[in-house]
């Protein structure tokens, strides 16, 4: 099966459009008011009802109530939910939508907490006090590559850009790859020449 590829933090057409020519998986629209690469629901729908078919779009929430995050997906158009926040395995369970948990990676978080969820995705991303994800810093792989061996669904983010890509490939083996403020020019505005050359690495990129 071929590495997924989703590119996140997307505010304008234009981006979403060269994302999708060059072959990504997915696409992520961020709905939390605290996040630099916010985007209210209208204009998200105004994005995705120009995209092509077969690319899945990902409306990203944190900490927001199920009756908020489905108004929000039926105004948006998203057809996959990721919860970046604390959400409980309870929630997850009752979101009419593919769900795609993310957990915030310490040097000492605990892997069993996985095993309560039974989502389509598991997303890791890098930890920080304050952010919920997009803070462009990478978290020790040794723990991905573990939580890969246990689960076959794996997201790895964080701080993943083209000069340390290929690197966190050969070490994890992730499922698949959520690629944000690595490839931007500044929040929400993405870097064509980077989005290619990460791609360009991704597809080049043979699993062991």
């Amino acid at each position: 099966m071929s590495l997924r590829v989703k590119i996140c933090g997307i505010t304008r057409y234009d981006d979403a459009r060269i994302a999708s020519n060059l072959g990504v998986d997915a696409l992520g629209f961020i709905f939390y008011s605290k996040s630099p690469r916010n985007i209210s629901p209208s204009a998200a729908r105004e994005i995705i009802n120009q995209l092509p078919p077969f690319i899945s779009k990902v409306g990203v929430f944190v900490n927001q109530n199920i009756k908020d995050v489905i108004s929000i997906a039926q105004v948006s158009g998203i057809d996959t939910v990721q919860l970046h926040g604390s959400e409980t395995p309870d929630m997850c369970s009752r979101i009419p939508y593919p769900v795609i948990k993310s957990f915030s990676v310490k040097p000492d978080s605990d892997l069993t907490l996985l095993e309560s969820y039974h989502t389509a995705g598991i997303l890791l991303d890098t930890w920080h006090e304050q952010m919920y994800g997009g803070t462009g810093d990478t978290f020790d792989w040794e723990i991905a590559r573990k939580a890969c061996e246990k689960f076959d669904n794996i997201i790895l983010a964080g701080g993943l850009n083209p000069s340390n890509l290929e690197e966190a490939l050969r070490s994890v083996q992730p499922y698949g790859v959520d690629l944000n403020s690595g490839l931007e020019l500044k929040p929400g505005i993405k870097n064509p020449i980077k989005m290619r050359e990460a791609i360009r690495i991704i597809k080049n990129w043979k699993p062991v």
